[in-house]
């Protein structure tokens, strides 16, 4: 195939995706983009994973919600590859072959019906981004933390009361934990993911950001943490029932 049949076909095939978004979505077409390949995995929600389908292209990831497979989705978003770390993980109860996507303003759990779908996934996004990085258009971020799901914990994770009906669940922007109202009173800036509002965030997050800014105000540019540092809660802590639905493999586009 030569350059001009490959640039139209490939211009249908990134006008077929808009159209399954209909009006809801976005102009995903300019040239220089091209389809890597595309698929179905399985997101972790705030409450349970959902079936996703995702478009990669040479310099996004795009993903959003099923009506009708392969036909019609909606919730459209756009992520660049600029802005992705990816970090593989060990199966969890709820998701098998999982991996996290972080991004600057939120991060996730994602998984693939098979170990070699997962790793051609990984494989396709470090590739195009170190392409990218060849062309000297990928730049560094700050990536957000991952929310912890909703069914990890029954309990606030910093005064670890329980959950009730009138004590409920939040999560703090900085850290991700599931925290209740007490717990999380305090606003703050978090400026990779919000430039000007300040956001929700837990009474550990708001004190260490108040003592790193005395430490700046003093001089002191290590900045180093006194309070003790806290691992993140991996999926792999939810108890729940197999959720996997039979999705057709991902697949991949040849790049001419």
């Amino acid at each position: 195939m030569d350059q001009v049949a490959f640039d139209k076909e490939n211009h249908d095939r990134i006008k077929a995706v808009e159209k399954t978004f209909g009006a809801s979505g976005k102009p995903l077409y300019k040239p220089g983009r091209f389809l890597v390949g595309q698929g179905c995995l399985m997101k972790q929600g705030r409450r349970k994973p959902e079936t996703k389908v995702f478009f990669l292209f040479n310099d996004v990831l795009v993903y959003g919600s099923i009506i009708l497979s392969g036909r019609l989705h909606k919730k459209l978003k756009i992520i660049p590859l600029e802005n992705i770390l990816l970090e593989d993980m060990e199966d969890s109860l709820v998701l098998k072959n999982q991996w996290l996507i972080r991004t600057p303003r939120k991060s996730f759990f994602v998984s693939a019906h098979s170990n070699e779908e997962k790793e051609a996934w990984i494989e396709h996004i470090n590739l195009c981004q170190s392409n990218l990085l060849e062309a000297g258009t990928l730049r560094g971020s700050t990536f957000a933390s991952t929310w912890i799901p909703d069914r990890v914990t029954h309990k606030c994770m910093r005064c670890f009361h329980n959950f009730s009906q009138t004590k409920r669940r939040h999560h703090c922007r900085k850290c991700g934990f599931l925290v209740c109202n007490a717990c999380s009173k305090k606003r703050m800036l978090i400026e990779h993911i919000h430039a000007t509002k300040k956001l929700r965030v837990c009474k550990i997050c708001h004190a260490q950001n108040q003592e790193d800014e005395t430490a700046r105000r003093r001089g002191d540019s290590a900045g180093k943490n006194s309070l003790e540092d806290e691992d993140m809660v991996s999926s792999d802590e939810e108890d729940g029932e197999e959720m996997y639905e039979n999705f057709p493999e991902s697949y991949w586009l040849k790049r001419q």
